[in-house]
This record gives structure tokens, C-alpha cells and sequence, in this order.
């Protein structure tokens, strides 16, 4: 069969082009660097190189393929955030249109049933209900837990301060994923023959903040490491003092709330939170140590 797939050779682009390879699938992988060709050349796969806002540059990649992943790049640049994301939505979905495409995964989020209140996973929000309107397409809309490697961007303040925290409690219950874990998830959705549109959560674990502390300052030898609860202000300072955008630093701030009052993760609870990923967080936590 033949897939292309955007969104690059990152955390998820790579271990699933692998994957297809290896099952001996013709794989195209969109990238916006031309600088990634070589490496996706190694991998045996074939580069495209263009940008996922490019509709037309789109519908040649996806010219023929019997399925799609698609993955809207998040943080599309520092002001606009959540209309940028949304045109790369509005493109892709053209794209897939116009080249006549019949089946196609989307990479989503935990918490993109909510229109509103859930920071950046509002963009996905609107590229569903976008993606649902093509006619005649299988959709599998992935919806993704909170990434396990987001918890590298907290390694400067367990360094710095000795802490590690966001603004939601220790006690939240927050679904969380690795990347391999969604890059199989994917392989094995395109390689289905499904019919209309679809909602597949994935997750690996779902813990707690008061877990995450435990076990990740376990595996670095911090086995006290404390998880804080920040104010909205104090996360919203702290983002910006790390280097982000504010526009992104307060989306961030908003996800935290949802995920405090509970409403990004209740879909999924809702759906007997299914847990289908195979790595946990203790795995995670030894990568987790490695980088630190």
C-alpha cells in the first residue's frame, strides 16, 4: 500500500515510518525542511518537501495514496496560534478532497470534543468538525493523551528549584502517551479498511501528578521531588520566563485549567478510559532519567 504521511520525522513521523517500511508499504513523508531529506531517504521512505498550509502542494503528496496521517503542526508560530493551526486544518482538508483520498488518521487530542477552555487542543476542535465534513472519506480521528515528553521541558526547573509542578492539583487523573505508542497506534489504523468517521483515544498510563513526581524523581535519584500546584498567574509567568510566546503561554494556562476542573479528560472518561498503549510510566521515567 501507499501512505504519506505529514508531520515530518519527529516523535511520532519517525517510529511510524519505520513501522510502515518495515510491513513493506510505499511511505512518502511531508516535510517543511529540506534538510530532513537524506534521513528520510535512510529510513527507505520518500521525501516531500513543502508546507502543510500549501493545499495544492498537498493534493500532489497525497496523489494515489490509499491513506493518510495527518498532523497538523502545533505552536504555528507565536501570535495566531490557534488560526494558524486551523489553515494548515483548512489546507490538509482541501488536500485530501481534491486528490480524492478514502482513508485518513488524525492525529488529535484528549479533550478535543470541547469547543473552548482547552488551550491550544481547541485548534484540533475545529479541524475535526472540518475533517468531518468530506465526503466519502474514512476518518479515524487518534486522540491522543498529554505527551510524556512534554515532562523534558520541566527538567530546568527540577534542576533549578528542585520541584516539579503546573497549575492542576496532585491528585488529577491525567491521561498520558509516548509517541511509539501513537505511532503504532497509527500504523494500525491506516493499514484498516474502516468506514465512516471514528473516534479512537490512545493512552498508555493514566496517573497522577503526585505519580509522576514520585516515580520520574525516583529514577534521577530525587525520590522527595515534590509536585507544586501553581497559581494561573504563577504558570502564566513561568511559561514566559521559560521563553514562550504569551498567546502560547496563556493557551498552556488555559489546558491546565481543564485539566484541573476536570473537562479536557471527561470524553475519555466517558468512554471507559481505554488504555491500549504499552508504555508506562515507569518505562517513560528511564528515558525520562537518561535526559536528565
Amino acid at each position: 500500500m501507499k501512505f504519506t504521511i505529514t508531520g515530518s520525522l519527529g516523535n511520532i513521523g519517525n517510529p511510524l515510518t519505520q513501522l510502515l517500511v518495515a510491513a513493506g508499504h510505499k511511505v512518502i513523508v511531508v516535510s517543511s525542511s529540506a534538510d530532513r531529506t537524506a534521513a528520510i531517504e535512510a529510513l527507505g521512505a520518500q521525501a516531500a518537501i513543502g508546507s502543510v498550509s500549501d493545499a495544492l502542494f498537498l493534493k500532489d503528496a497525497f496523489n494515489r495514496a490509499d491513506a493518510v496521517f495527518a498532523m497538523t503542526p502545533p505552536n504555528m508560530g507565536g501570535q495566531d496560534v490557534i488560526a494558524n493551526t486551523i489553515q494548515a486544518g483548512k489546507a490538509l482538508a482541501s488536500a485530501i478532497r481534491e486528490a480524492g483520498v478514502k482513508r485518513v488518521v488524525m492525529l488529535s487530542s484528549v479533550g478535543a470534543d470541547l469547543p473552548g477552555g482547552n488551550g491550544p487542543i481547541a485548534s484540533l476542535h475545529n479541524i475535526e468538525k472540518l475533517y468531518n465534513e468530506l465526503p466519502n472519506v474514512s476518518i479515524t480521528f487518534l486522540r491522543a493523551g498529554y505527551f510524556y515528553t512534554n515532562f523534558y521541558n520541566d527538567i530546568p526547573l527540577i534542576k533549578g528549584m528542585g520541584i516539579i509542578g503546573s497549575n492542576f492539583p496532585a491528585t488529577t487523573r491525567i491521561p498520558l502517551v509516548h509517541p511509539n505508542d501513537i505511532a503504532a497506534a497509527v500504523a494500525e489504523e491506516l493499514q484498516k479498511t474502516t468506514t465512516g468517521k471514528n473516534v479512537r483515544y490512545i493512552v498508555s498510563d493514566v496517573r497522577t501528578p503526585a505519580d509522576l513526581a514520585k516515580v520520574l524523581g525516583t529514577a534521577i535519584g530525587k525520590s522527595e521531588l515534590p509536585w507544586v500546584e501553581f497559581t494561573d498567574e504563577q504558570s502564566l509567568q513561568g511559561l514566559m520566563q521559560a521563553g514562550l510566546p504569551e498567546e502560547i503561554a496563556k493557551l498552556y494556562t488555559e489546558m491546565g485549567t481543564g485539566f484541573r476542573s476536570g473537562k479536557i479528560q471527561a470524553d475519555f472518561e466517558l468512554n471507559d478510559s481505554p488504555v491500549t498503549g504499552a508504555t508506562k510510566l515507569e518505562e517513560f521515567a528511564q528515558q525520562f532519567a537518561s535526559k536528565f
